[in-house]
């Protein structure tokens, strides 16, 4: 029975779940969307401030607090990428993900394309993968990796206008200016956010899509750290 199970495509091996996303990723992920999130509210409350309120302001502060509240996230933000960056040095083979695409391998780029005419609508049939397929993991590099480094740039360049010359932001991140004005810094960085926020929102819905249609668990995964399989036939659905 077994070996005609095995014949016929069908294995076991093939629905064994799989420890894909160790604790620090998942608590990275879940804290990074938090922070993304607090980011963005508050920062497009700071491009569009709300109505002044009556009152000697020093009893309200309110756009204080609000600029307060996103410069508590953005520490955070920035934290929880350093930490990503050196879990990747330190994970399992699926943390370096996030920054190094294989570009180099053919048959990554083979999996890239069926999964562009997969989400295109041009087949209906799905793979199974351990980690993220070569089209979420080019989308998560640019959003997670070159967005992110964008945003911290800008945004330290912005928050050095307070601190003042020569603080460490001014050090850091100060050499932004010399390639925009100050406003257009500031319209980068906005722009920098909806793009985030589009991400975000596309980023969710596959995930809940993945979960419903796919051979494969999604949303859970990056819950408990496993993978588990729907089926127990090969990964390879060409």
């Amino acid at each position: 029975m077994t070996k005609t199970a095995v014949t016929d495509g069908h294995n076991p091996a093939n629905q064994k779940p799989l420890y894909v996303f160790e604790a620090p990723v998942r608590v990275w992920h879940w804290v990074h969307a938090a922070a993304i999130s607090c980011l963005a509210i508050t920062g497009y409350l700071i491009a569009n401030p709300l109505p002044a309120l009556q009152g000697e302001a020093s009893e309200h502060f309110m756009m204080g607090t609000i600029r307060m509240i996103h410069f508590i996230a953005a520490y955070v933000f920035i934290i929880g990428f350093l930490v990503r960056c050196y879990w990747a040095l330190v994970g399992n083979e699926y943390s370096r993900q996030l920054f190094i695409l294989p570009v180099w391998r053919a048959a990554w780029w083979k999996v890239l394309w069926y999964e562009l005419r997969l989400y295109s609508f041009m087949t209906r049939k799905m793979g199974k993968m351990p980690a993220h397929n070569p089209l979420a993991q080019t989308a998560i590099w640019f959003f997670n990796v070159l967005l992110v480094i964008f945003m911290i740039f800008t945004g330290l360049a912005l928050y050095s206008q307070g601190l003042g010359a020569d603080s460490w932001a001014d050090t850091v991140a100060g050499w932004v200016f010399l390639l925009s004005s100050s406003q257009e810094v500031r319209m980068w960085h906005l722009a920098g956010m909806w793009l985030m926020v589009t991400f975000v929102v596309i980023h969710v819905y596959m995930g809940i899509r993945a979960d419903i249609v796919g051979r494969q668990s999604s949303v859970s995964t990056i819950v408990s750290g496993w993978r588990t399989y729907k089926d127990d036939l090969p990964a390879d659905p060409r």
